[in-house]
């Protein structure tokens, strides 16, 4: 098993999931016959030995069932606090990324070839081909080294939510920094972004209501 560890953010509540946010995380959501975030670690513990969960107070018991490795309360934090800011941060080795909203298949193995291939670099984002109604960073890249990334103007690929990311070595290129914009934007600086030439096999991420419907109603 060569990436031993997967970190779920799951901190998020959830605005423009209202009123169903008002009374439960967005990690929480009912998908089928369990919820999101139940679903999401029930995919990696096939392929991850160890997963950790970032969350707000209302998700530990929850999360706590689905016997995880750890979890970090990160509840008015920024999403890339954790990576500076927890015993993660030395951590010289690849860990798998992603939010709790996304509904994805994913060939672990496919993902660590090509980020070795790619010489090991601080982060490597997994892209997607642009979805219609689903809002992302559109990438830009030069072999593979991420050059920019814009929400604005379109490219054949955007930003998944889902990374490898080794957090030692973005704690050497980094300084502290409470969100992922920023921590994207210096390892663009200093070239150690870089997106992968693995697409995952399904993927799907939930942000409304509307989009919870369909994903519940849908096989994808």
């Amino acid at each position: 098993m060569r990436i031993a560890h997967t970190l779920i953010m799951a901190a998020g509540r959830g605005s423009r999931m209202m009123p169903l946010t008002n009374e439960i995380p967005k990690a929480m959501a009912k998908f089928r016959d369990t919820t999101l975030i139940a679903n999401s670690i029930e995919k990696l513990k096939n392929n991850s030995q160890n997963i950790h969960i970032t969350e707000g107070a209302d998700l530990a018991k929850h999360v706590i069932e689905q016997d995880v490795s750890s979890i970090f309360n990160t509840e008015g934090k920024g999403n890339a606090w954790w990576i500076f800011n927890t015993l993660i941060k030395n951590l010289d080795e690849p860990i798998l990324v992603l939010t709790c909203d996304n509904v994805i298949e994913l060939d672990m193995d496919r993902i660590y070839k090509d980020y070795i291939s790619l010489n090991s670099p601080a982060c490597l984002v997994v892209p997607v081909q642009p979805v219609e109604g689903l809002e992302g960073d559109y990438i830009f890249h030069d072999q593979n080294r991420v050059t920019e990334l814009n929400r604005h103007k379109p490219s054949t690929m955007y930003c998944s939510g889902i990374q490898l990311l080794n957090p030692a070595k973005v704690n050497q290129y980094c300084d502290p920094a409470e969100d992922f914009y920023s921590v994207w934007s210096q390892l663009i600086s200093k070239h150690q972004f870089y997106c992968s030439n693995v697409y995952p096999n399904k993927w799907f991420t939930v942000d409304t209501m509307a989009q919870l419907e369909f994903i519940n109603n849908n096989e994808h």
